[in-house]
């Protein structure tokens, strides 16, 4: 159960720090466009 766990755990923070990363290089992408 605590393998479960973890290994859940650990794929929700890969993923927040995925979509974090996308978030930061689009809104990188779009002020580059805006300018």
């Amino acid at each position: 159960m605590s393998g479960q766990k973890e290994n859940n755990f650990g794929g929700g923070y890969a993923l927040i720090v995925v979509l974090f990363i996308l978030l930061i290089i689009v809104g990188a992408a779009y002020v580059g466009w805006g300018y």
